[in-house]
């Protein structure tokens, strides 16, 4: 019987074949300082601005997120209204779940078919090239689609941590889209109304092990996300998000009290490619371990999407058909190696 990725990571073995990476044909790695390429954008300057915050201020900010969106498709988030001490918490009972004994994770176990629950990759392809995680994904909205019985009870306060956690997330997103509207001249609610009353949002919490082959194995293959809006909660020490740049690989620096913001595909979609939703991949450590946790902000999948009217017309022509349940055809996808914007672009 083969062993698992942690008995591997442990006894310093070297990676199976089926995690090994034998061609990369996404760009080399740039080295150079990645702060100016990830700007640090602070949204309270637009949720609750100070007395001293003047219009031009505001606007400055909102060109900025319009131009990171439009360049790199990714940026850190501050003045973002979620306390330093819940940050340090959510990551604390990610932490506390992933080291609990094999057998007490394996009870909040995904099934073979599904996504949500505790587990590695799915199998969807006999030439998948395996990621070096483990993730527990969990469904947090709609409140009535939760199934709690995947929500670990140990450690105990883990439930009210993501409760607390998923809710302030959801404050952001908001601010984040009615912001991504105004700053293209749109009316607020431009995106957030495509996503509807039942938008979803998905937990990931991800656990990558150190692995003796950091050459050849990614913590995550390269991919974009399926997502409108992806928030993510780094490792408060150990970096390993990298972003593609102009065929370059760009390390996204860890800034502990900050969320890094990256588009999805859906949004992209809805921006009709004025937006970027960018290409990345986690690197793994040889000698530290790393966590992360990322939420997904995804439209209802009844719900059709498409570009904005007003974004179309004869200089800019629609990129992208109208498309209902995205995420499944990009999941499909990214295990077949394929960028799934490509087969719904025109």
């Amino acid at each position: 019987m083969s062993k698992s990725i942690q008995e591997m990571s442990i006894d310093g073995d070297e990676p199976t074949s089926q995690y090994m990476v034998l061609k990369d044909s996404f760009g080399s790695v740039d080295s150079s300082p990645a702060e100016s390429l990830f700007p640090i954008i602070d949204i309270g300057l637009w949720s609750s601005p100070p007395a001293s915050c003047s219009k031009t201020d505001i606007d400055n900010e909102l060109e900025k997120l319009r131009s990171a969106l439009s360049f790199v498709g990714c940026f850190q988030v501050i003045g973002h209204g979620i306390s330093n001490l819940l940050l340090d918490k959510m990551r604390d009972v990610a932490k506390q779940f992933f080291a609990l004994p094999v057998e007490e994770k394996e009870k909040y176990a995904r099934a073979v078919n599904e996504s949500e629950g505790y587990g590695s990759d799915r199998i969807v392809s006999e030439k998948q090239v395996l990621d070096w995680l483990y993730r527990l994904t969990l469904k947090v909205f709609p409140e009535d689609k939760r199934r709690l019985n995947l929500w670990p009870k140990d450690p105990n306060d883990f439930r009210d941590t993501l409760d607390e956690f998923a809710s302030k997330i959801k404050t952001v997103n908001n601010i984040l889209f009615k912001a991504m509207a105004k700053s293209l001249d749109l009316e607020e609610n431009s995106f957030l109304n495509q996503f509807g009353d039942q938008a979803m949002m998905q937990a990931r919490l991800n656990f990558y092990p150190p692995c003796s082959r950091p050459d050849l194995v990614f913590g995550v293959k390269p991919h974009t996300d399926r997502s409108g809006l992806t928030v993510l909660l780094q490792d408060r020490d150990v970096e390993g998000l990298q972003i593609l740049v102009d065929n370059k690989w760009v390390r996204v620096p860890v800034i502990p009290y900050a969320l890094v913001v990256n588009l999805g595909d859906q949004m992209q979609i809805m921006s009709n490619g004025i937006f970027k939703s960018p290409m990345h991949r986690v690197i793994t450590n040889l000698e530290k371990m790393r966590i992360s946790v990322a939420f997904f902000n995804e439209p209802d999948t009844e719900r059709e999407i498409g570009a904005v009217d007003s974004l179309v017309d004869e200089h800019r022509p629609r990129l992208y058909r109208n498309v209902k349940n995205y995420g499944a055809i990009n999941y499909e996808c990214y295990q077949k190696g394929m960028v799934a914007l490509d087969t719904v672009r025109f």
